[in-house]
């Protein structure tokens, strides 16, 4: 899967909200919340181009963007990279992690154990 670094993510994650976009558009989203400019901007949008996570169209006088990579495909290879670096590939030890480190609420507690017996129920 293609890498996105944390700055392209803030230009993918407009494009997922409201593709396509035009890079005005996307200066307009991303860049007052970030505090960048046009140019750093325009820099992101062209790095993610050569990657292959972006295609540009032209169409009514103006170049737009648009995601090649879903979201979804994003956050499974982001989430599979840190369980994989970090904890050897494996779910439980992560969650293990975030239980003695920060506190579950009730309702955590309870989506997670739905989640088990749905699990179980799917063997």
């Amino acid at each position: 899967m293609t890498r996105i670094s944390a700055a392209e993510s803030h230009i993918m994650e407009a494009l997922w909200a409201g593709d396509p976009l035009s890079a005005d558009e996307i200066v307009a989203t991303v860049g007052p919340a970030q505090s960048w400019g046009e140019a750093t901007v325009k820099t992101l949008i062209n790095r993610l181009l050569k990657k292959k996570a972006l295609v540009s169209e032209r169409a009514g006088g103006r170049t737009r963007y648009r995601p090649l990579i879903s979201r979804a495909d994003y956050v499974m290879g982001e989430s599979q990279g840190l369980l994989d670096r970090l904890f050897g590939g494996e779910l439980a030890p992560l969650v293990a992690h975030y239980a003695k480190h920060r506190p579950l609420a009730p309702d955590e507690v309870n989506r997670l154990k739905r989640l088990i017996d749905e699990l179980d129920d799917d063997e």
